[in-house]
């Protein structure tokens, strides 16, 4: 089998919800806009698109319409992660049979399973559904963080070809680029690192931001990879209050509150989250302003 090397900067999709239901129509906008953008792949299904909230059927449903719109013009590595391994393999099967290109399989949350848990885990969904997939490590919602030497057994896997490593801590992605980066593409899991993790021999970034701005998230990289660092520093800084401000309230209702102003999406999430504060809202909406970059949300909508 010949996998492929997710490198690059690829979107962590929301999912749109309009009465309670997923927004199809909404969805392929959004991806045709993240297309137009310059993206390099789309993520539907992870932490950003609500994936814990889905059904069996939406989690299909959202997965096979980014595919179809899509067209095999970027690649779409499809969520498949949960607090159970049979659970896993289920969303799994759904999303290579929806068409997906490859998977990110966070570290289960909630039950804190060991190290040798958290290899046994990823193993068995290799088995079971022989993909190329990103791990997920994000300990801060986890609450288990997948160690390096749990990485190294992982590494043995020939299936797993990338890390999105959103701890927050640029040493660790540089003590992953050191130990495995011929074996895995290690991308950043926070957007206000994903200059710094280039700068330690990152490959790039699942971003939020990229959702409202895919240019300038993808610019960002391409500048760095045709050696203009200068280039991508300047972006890179002037995109760093944006990329806060997607945090303000819990991902991902600022981002949607952005969509949302811009009229691509209708406002809503689903509980236990609730929309962002009137607040959050002015802050996101200020920010995006101030910044400049306000036009080029609008701009993405028309």
């Amino acid at each position: 089998m010949t996998l492929p090397t997710f490198t690059g900067a690829f979107t962590a999709l929301v999912t749109p919800f309009r009465d309670g239901a997923v927004d199809v129509e909404a969805l392929r906008a959004l991806v045709e806009a993240q297309i137009a953008g310059g993206i390099d792949g789309l993520i539907p299904c992870g932490t950003t698109g609500e994936s814990v909230t889905l059904t069996a059927t939406e989690h299909a449903l959202v997965v096979r319409t980014v595919v179809a719109q899509a067209a095999r013009r970027v690649p779409v590595v499809a969520g498949a992660g949960s607090v159970s391994t049979a659970h896993a393999i289920e969303l799994a099967h759904a999303s290579r049979e929806a068409g997906a290109d490859g998977l990110l399989v966070v570290v289960p949350y909630y039950n804190k399973p060991t190290q040798a848990g958290l290899v046994a885990h990823y193993r068995a969904l290799a088995r079971a559904v022989p993909m190329p997939t990103i791990l997920y490590n994000i300990p801060g919602r986890c609450g288990v963080d997948l160690g390096l030497d749990a990485m190294a057994q992982l590494a043995e896997v020939p299936e797993i070809v990338a890390v999105k490593e959103a701890t927050g801590n640029v040493l660790r992605s540089q003590a992953l680029v050191a130990r495995f980066g011929d074996r895995f593409s290690v991308l950043s899991g926070d957007d206000a690192l994903t200059l710094p993790i280039l700068a330690v021999g990152g490959a790039g970034v699942i971003s939020v931001t990229a959702n409202i701005l895919p240019w300038a998230v993808s610019e960002v990289v391409r500048l760095w990879r045709r050696g203009d660092v200068a280039g991508a520093r300047a972006l890179h800084q002037r995109l760093l209050p944006v990329h806060e401000a997607m945090f303000v309230e819990s991902n991902p209702g600022p981002v949607k509150s952005a969509l949302a102003k811009a009229g691509r999406i209708a406002p809503e999430v689903r509980l236990p989250l609730a929309w962002p504060a009137d607040s959050a809202c002015r802050q996101v909406a200020e920010v995006l302003g101030a910044s400049g970059f306000a036009r080029d949300v609008e701009v993405a909508a028309s």
